[in-house]
C-alpha cells in the first residue's frame, strides 16, 4: 500500500510577511539587485526569495528592470522598487505663500507648486488645496489613488490631543482644527507637524545635517523658533512646544530677539538723526545690505543680531549639548555676516560650543520635511497595505 505523505504546510503569515518586507527592504537598498544577490544579502534561501519576490511584484512594489551589469549577469533577472506604488503630498503653510510638492518612494519630487495668498492665509488655503492637488498631479501624469498621506508645516504648535494648532502667529490658524477641515477637503489623511520641525528634519534627510544624531535648527525670519534632534529623533516635549525658544530668554529684562521686527528696531534707535544713510522703514534685507557695503551702523546691528541669535544657540547648546547648530530663515540665511560672530561668541561662552552653520536647503527646508515624514510613513503603509494576490 502506497504510503500517503501529510498535506504540505503552508508558510506562516507572519513568517511570509517577514521574508516579503526582508526582501523588499534588500531591493530598496541595492536595486536593481538579482534574485541572488537578495539571497545572500537577507540571508534567506533562493526559493524563499523567489516566492517573496513573485507577491511583491504581484502587489505592484517592485518590477524587473533592464540592467545592464559592468561584469557578466548569466541571465540574471533584476529588480528594483516601484517608485510610484504611493506619492506623498507635502505642503508647507506660510503667512504670504502655501508651498506644495510630490514626492515618490524613492524621494524624487515629480511636482512642486507656491502659490500666493489672500487673507485670512488659512481660509484660503483650505480653498486653493483641492485645485492645487489636481496641479501637481496632472504635472506628474499620476491619477490620484496613490497618494498615501499628506504632511502639512504649520507656524504653531500642533496640539495632538485637540486636533488644533496653538501658540501661532496667524489668527485665523490659532485654535482650528486645519488638519481635519484640510482632511475633508483632500479627502487624504492629514499629518499637521510645526515648521521648524520640519526643516530640521529635511536638513537631516538632504541637507547639512545628514548624519548628524544631536542637532538644533534655529530659524529666525519674521518670527523665531527651533527644531531639535535628539539621538536622530525629532524632540516634540511633553505638549508638542519643545523649540519655541522664544520663551527660553524670557525675563531677563533686556531685548534678545534677532527676529525681524526687533531688528528693524534696533536700526531705527541706532540710526536716529546721524546720517547714516540708514532709512525708513529700516528693512532687514537693506540693512544686511548696509553691512556689506561697510556702513557703521548697520554692522552695529548685524553684530547685535549675531549676538542675540548666539544668546539662543548658547542655551540649547547647554542644554542638550547639540553636535551642530543649524540657522535657516530669512534672516538666517545670511552666513556671510552671521556665521563667524556666532561661531567666536559660543567659542567664548560653551566648553562644547555646537559646530554652527547655514541651511542648505534654504526656504524649501520645511517642505522638504513635509516629505521625508511622509514617505518614511508611506514606505511602511504600501508594504502593510499591499494587495494580496489571489490564492
Amino acid at each position: 500500500m502506497a504510503k500517503v505523505l501529510p498535506p504540505r504546510r503552508a508558510t506562516p503569515p507572519l513568517l511570509k510577511d517577514l521574508n516579503e518586507r526582508t526582501v523588499l527592504e534588500a531591493i530598496r537598498a541595492g536595486a536593481p539587485i538579482s534574485r541572488a544577490e537578495i539571497s545572500r544579502r537577507a540571508g534567506i534561501s533562493k526559493p524563499t526569495v523567489s516566492q517573496a519576490l513573485q507577491s511583491l511584484v504581484d502587489a505592484g512594489l517592485v518590477r524587473e528592470t533592464p540592467h545592464e551589469p559592468d561584469g557578466p549577469s548569466y541571465g540574471a533577472v533584476y529588480f528594483e522598487p516601484v517608485a510610484e506604488a504611493a506619492l506623498v503630498l507635502g505642503l508647507d503653510l506660510g503667512a504670504r505663500f502655501l508651498r506644495s510638492a510630490l514626492c515618490d518612494l524613492e524621494g524624487d519630487v515629480r511636482a512642486r507648486r507656491d502659490v500666493e495668498l489672500r487673507q485670512p492665509a488659512t481660509e484660503h488655503a483650505l480653498e486653493l488645496a483641492p485645485a492645487l492637488l489636481r496641479s501637481l498631479l496632472e504635472a506628474t501624469g499620476v491619477e490620484a489613488g496613490p497618494i498615501d498621506s499628506v504632511v502639512v508645516g504649520v507656524p504653531g504648535v500642533v496640539d495632538a490631543a485637540a486636533g488644533v494648532v496653538r501658540v501661532t502667529h496667524m489668527a485665523d490658524l490659532d485654535g482650528r482644527p486645519f488638519g481635519m477641515e484640510l482632511s475633508e477637503r483632500l479627502g487624504l489623511p492629514v499629518t499637521l507637524e510645526n515648521d521648524v520641525n520640519l526643516a530640521a528634519l529635511g536638513e537631516q534627510w538632504l541637507g547639512v545635517a545628514r548624519g548628524v544624531d544631536d542637532f538644533a535648527f534655529l530659524s529666525v525670519g519674521t518670527g523665531m523658533g527651533s527644531g531639535l534632534v535628539l539621538h536622530g529623533e525629532l524632540h516634540r516635549g511633553r505638549h508638542g512646544a519643545a523649540g519655541e525658544i522664544d520663551y527660553a530668554l524670557i525675563g531677563l529684562g533686556q531685548e534678545v530677539d534677532p527676529s525681524a521686527g526687533a531688528v528693524s528696531e534696533l536700526a531705527e534707535r541706532l540710526a536716529a538723526g546721524d546720517g547714516t544713510g540708514l532709512a525708513p522703514p529700516y528693512e532687514v534685507r537693506d540693512i544686511f545690505a548696509a553691512a556689506r557695503s561697510g556702513n557703521a551702523v548697520a554692522r552695529s546691528v548685524v553684530d547685535e543680531v549675531a549676538h542675540r541669535i548666539a544668546l539662543h544657540l548658547g542655551a540649547i547648546g547647554a542644554v542638550a549639548d547639540v553636535e551642530l547648530a543649524v540657522l535657516g530663515g530669512g534672516l538666517g540665511a545670511n552666513g556671510d555676516l552671521l556665521l563667524e560672530p556666532v561661531r567666536r561668541q559660543l567659542a567664548d561662552w560653551l566648553p562644547y560650543p555646537p559646530r554652527v552653520e547655514v541651511s542648505s536647503l534654504g526656504e524649501a527646508a520645511v517642505l522638504t520635511g513635509a516629505l521625508a515624514v511622509g514617505r518614511r510613513a508611506a514606505l511602511d503603509n504600501v508594504f502593510a497595505n499591499r494587495r494580496t494576490p489571489p490564492g
